[in-house]
């Protein structure tokens, strides 16, 4: 079965794509961003669902929709638009739309509605990683940028699924759960910085700032999404301990830094954010691991540490990128590892006194140095 979703909205097109794969594992899904490249699809392989965005930068969606009637009278039409007068609705009736999402949309109600559309999947199991690759290293340096993921913890992410599914949620308790989970405070984060999102603005440096930009019903569909995305959970024992090491260590840095931030008069979302992600690319790996072994494959103690060593920093440089991590923000980031010698900025200079002190001798001669730096001798 082919789904095809026509959407410019790259966050939106993702999300609707994890719903459709969560109800139909089994599916293709192509997304494509304009009405032309959409045609050109159609003509080469017609789907067997369509769900098309009424606007698109290239003209409306319908000329899709018209398109696919002309050659098909039976293919499910899902348009999505911010119009719910009935003129619109009207205006495509000849086209015998079988579901309008409205938005903006909730994700559980767009899985419920998709839910009766979608043809029965009879064309098996998702493709798994590909046996060309005979060992975790080899399918680590294969990954693409944009296949890169952290690990959502386990309880957010059950909450979410449940959500999901229709349960009841206090998206307030919720979200004050997401500060403490680094994959979710980082694709808030991503979204909130992206062109779509905050065109020329003032970029986002904290989960707040990306809540307060992106509203509450956009931040759950793209938690939603997230949650629906990570197929796989730290299952195995190894890998789930040293998640939890890293995540342990993100916690005490979190706590030092912004305590120090607040002695200094400072602003502590920054320094939480920074801590909170400082170990992202370790979890990245981590979470591939459990794909690969998920996978079929399996890998060993020795591996998992050439893995954690070899690429942790290629990693996190690829996903600050693809995050729109802002500068200062990466800066903190990097002052937990190292200081340049030519920083002048005291917020970086704090930030690496917090790491310091929790992995120094109270007396050394660099924490000396960096007390006096920061004005706290």
């Amino acid at each position: 079965m082919l789904v095809m979703i026509l959407e410019d909205d790259s966050w939106i097109a993702d999300l609707l794509k994890q719903i459709v794969l969560s109800l139909r594992p089994g599916c293709q899904v192509v997304c494509l961003d304009s009405v032309s490249a959409a045609l050109q699809e159609w003509q080469q392989r017609p789907a067997d669902v369509v769900i098309s965005d009424w606007n698109l930068p290239d003209g409306p969606g319908t000329r899709l929709l018209e398109q696919v009637r002309r050659d098909n009278s039976s293919t499910p039409l899902v348009v999505i638009t911010g119009r719910s007068d009935r003129a619109s609705v009207l205006a495509v009736r000849a086209l015998k739309i079988s579901a309008f999402i409205s938005k903006p949309f909730q994700a559980a109600h767009v899985a419920a509605s998709l839910e009766t559309l979608l043809p029965p999947d009879i064309d098996g199991q998702p493709l798994r990683v590909s046996d060309a690759q005979d060992d975790l290293l080899a399918h680590l340096h294969s990954l693409s940028g944009s296949e890169l993921q952290l690990p959502l913890k386990a309880h957010v992410r059950d909450r979410l699924l449940q959500s999901f599914k229709g349960e009841p949620i206090d998206l307030r308790k919720l979200a004050s759960e997401w500060q403490h989970d680094p994959a979710l405070s980082g694709r808030l984060l991503g979204v909130a910085n992206s062109s779509a999102y905050n065109p020329g603005g003032k970029p986002c440096s904290n989960l707040l700032e990306a809540l307060h930009k992106l509203g509450a019903n956009n931040s759950l569909n793209l938690a939603m999404g997230l949650a629906l995305r990570q197929s796989s959970a730290l299952e195995n024992p190894m890998l789930s301990l040293f998640a939890q090491a890293h995540l342990d260590s993100t916690e005490q840095l979190i706590e030092r830094s912004t305590s120090l931030a607040r002695q200094c008069a400072m602003d502590p979302a920054p320094f939480h954010c920074a801590a909170l992600l400082h170990r992202m690319g370790e979890l990245c790996v981590l979470y591939q691991a459990q794909v690969w072994q998920d996978s079929g494959q399996s890998f060993s103690e020795d591996q998992l540490m050439q893995a954690l060593d070899q690429f942790s920093g290629p990693f996190a440089i690829s996903i600050k990128a693809q995050w729109h991590l802002p500068m200062h923000l990466r800066e903190l980031i990097g002052a937990c590892y190292s200081l340049p010698s030519s920083n002048v900025k005291r917020e970086n200079i704090l930030m690496r006194l917090a790491a310091c002190e929790l992995n120094s001798a109270d007396d050394s001669p660099e924490l000396a140095r960096l007390r006096r730096l920061a004005g706290l001798a």
